[in-house]
């Protein structure tokens, strides 16, 4: 099977008549909407037919400025020295600028509007973007003056997203040198780092250390990018009005203080239970002392040696998907079938995973690094669930098919929750065991470790507001940050000190605190997987209509449509006992094998 995504349903080269015919479109539009929000703007007469007006005018503008924009991404994220998709990029973010008057104008104009729930009722356009339009207008008492506005705007483009771009290049054209077997090689970052999941201990331990040796290479740099984009958070955070970027990443994912508390509180009482499985999986692995060496997380346990070459993972993700619902295997079928997918690893592509939902096209588009183990194929049905969330998405105006953060883990997380439990039912006893503890570490890492990263970055926010931390401060939090999750589960002699450059969640100014979200979409979609154990196949639909409205409603009635409350510990506590739950079943299977 072809392991690159095809993107010609974008263009089918920079070079191409319909991508510089886009480019002129999208400057053209950009104008016209600043001329009509100049002259429309100075009076609430026809407010009605001012609002369709912007809707229609914003939603070309931003249809076409997403297409070249994510062709240009999508084609750096696999090739980071692609200097035309690097220079498109840059002109697309700086022509976005252009959008900030209009937007300021129309933001605060419709913050003036009296009754805008009354005006809004006579229009089924906006109807239809009832959510937006008075999250706007909520949202206009955070806003600068227009000249501010602009300013920013125009500084972010050299300041923090210039520091992004940065990081970004350092992590996917660093090379890691490795030596096994007598042979000195160097790698790609995501190829060392995807070696935790090896069978061969040795080589696992190998290339953490490699790992760990490499990143002095760039961790001033990386510190640079990460104390200037947190400055620059800070401040325009405290510009605005918020009380804390914390503050502004919950207003912006549609979520309250409440509902973090409560699933936060639950975590910490869950924290001992997880510390088992991990002195459990370090008794497995022969560590005398009981307690897991940090390279050690990932490793592979039992004698199944669960191998997948790409068509086999295809295969076993549209079965399985199929177990669930029709639709979802064949949204996935299309996926691996239609080169949605780029599941290549090679030098200059980025690390990780991830899934661009591609609204305009209604298809998507999924990165991955697969290597052909068990964890691989689990990756490629979390981002197929994305992809399936997007999918759910399509009937929707553009506008409503743009949703926050926590809810966007929940279809990707419950994608891999089917392939875990529906692969354990035809599993031999020793894949069982294997799928069992790859599903526990995953939960691991979307709880436990999630948790650390919340914490550094808590303190990493309260420590910037003092002044730019060192790399040896950052180093030494996430190296605390790590002991408080994991507590006597893992060696403190070895951690992971440099997590904070791997990881390129800490490098965006809009998006913050981007991992709680993980964290509420595991627990979210093992309770959504709970209820649809009672339901059967009419969850399917139901599940389907929740995905379909998470981009005009809050998260806290999004949940209400399932009954579910997030405000309560209660339930962020039952969906931790579902974990719990396997994790004595993985510590019973491992006792009984020694």
């Amino acid at each position: 099977m072809n392991m690159r995504w095809n993107l010609d349903v974008l263009y089918t080269s920079f070079d191409s008549p319909e991508c510089r015919q886009d480019w002129d479109k999208l400057c053209r539009e950009m104008d016209e909407i600043k001329n009509w929000a100049a002259k429309e703007l100075s009076s609430q007469d026809d407010a009605v037919v001012k609002m369709e007006a912007y809707l229609a005018k914003m939603t070309s503008i931003l249809q076409t400025q997403t297409r070249l924009y994510s062709y240009a991404e999508l084609t750096a994220s696999v090739d980071a020295k692609n200097e035309k998709a690097l220079q498109l990029a840059e002109r697309v973010q700086t022509q976005s600028v252009e959008l900030v008057e209009p937007n300021v104008k129309f933001q605060a104009w419709l913050g003036s509007l009296p009754d805008l729930d009354g005006l809004i009722s006579k229009s089924e356009l906006l109807k239809t973007h009832r959510y937006m339009l008075t999250e706007l207008s909520e949202k206009s008492k955070y806003m600068l003056s227009e000249k501010e506005e602009i300013i920013l705007a125009k500084m972010k483009n050299t300041g923090s997203n210039a520091w992004t771009k940065l990081q970004e290049l350092l992590t996917s054209t660093l090379l890691v040198e490795l030596t096994d077997g007598g042979e000195t090689k160097q790698l790609p970052l995501p190829v060392v780092r995807n070696m935790a999941y090896e069978k061969d201990p040795a080589l696992r331990k190998k290339a953490y250390e490699a790992e760990l040796a490499a990143y002095p290479k760039i961790e001033e740099s990386s510190a640079a990018s990460l104390n200037g984009i947190k400055g620059e958070v800070i401040t325009v955070a405290k510009l605005r009005g918020y009380e804390s970027a914390l503050d502004k990443t919950l207003k912006d994912s549609r979520m309250d203080k409440e509902t973090l508390d409560a699933m936060l509180d639950a975590i910490r009482e869950s924290l001992p239970t997880f510390h088992r499985y991990y002195r459990k999986k370090a008794e497995i692995l022969g560590h005398a002392d009981g307690k897991l060496p940090f390279y050690d997380l990932f490793a592979p346990v039992g004698n199944a040696d669960m191998r997948f070459t790409y068509q086999e993972a295809r295969d076993f993700i549209v079965k399985h998907f199929g177990s669930f619902s029709e639709k979802l295997a064949n949204y996935a079928a299309r996926a691996f079938d239609n080169q949605w997918i780029d599941a290549e690893t090679r030098e200059g592509k980025r690390g990780g995973a991830f899934c661009a939902n591609l609204h305009i096209v209604g298809e998507s588009r999924i990165m991955a690094n697969f290597t052909g183990s068990y964890n691989d194929v689990s990756t490629l049905a979390h981002e197929l669930g994305h992809g399936y969330h997007g999918e759910c998405l399509v009937q929707e105006a553009f506008f409503n098919s743009d949703y926050p953060m926590p809810i966007a883990e929940t279809a990707s997380i419950l994608c891999e929750t089917i392939i875990a439990k529906a692969a354990l039912q035809q599993a031999t006893p020793e894949e069982a065991f294997a799928i069992l503890e790859n599903d526990i570490s995953g939960a691991g890492q979307v709880i436990v470790d999630i948790y650390s990263r919340f914490l550094f970055e808590s303190e990493l926010f309260a420590r910037r507001e003092q002044g730019s931390l060192s790399v040896n401060e950052l180093k030494e939090l996430m190296l605390q940050a790590q002991k408080d999750a994991y507590g006597d589960g893992l060696n403190p002699d070895l951690l992971h000190p440099y997590m904070w450059v791997c990881k390129p969640h800490y490098y965006s100014a809009d998006y913050n605190y981007y991992n709680f979200p993980y964290a509420f979409g595991l627990l979210f979609a093992k309770g959504l997987y709970a209820v649809y154990l009672e339901r059967g196949e009419a969850f399917v639909e139901q599940y389907d209509q929740l995905l379909s409205v998470t981009g005009k409603m809050n998260i806290a009635d999004v949940a209400a449509i399932m009954d579910v409350d997030v405000r309560s510990i209660d339930f962020w506590r039952n969906s931790l006992a579902l974990i719990a739950k396997d994790i004595e079943t993985f510590v019973k299977l491992a006792d009984s094998r020694s």
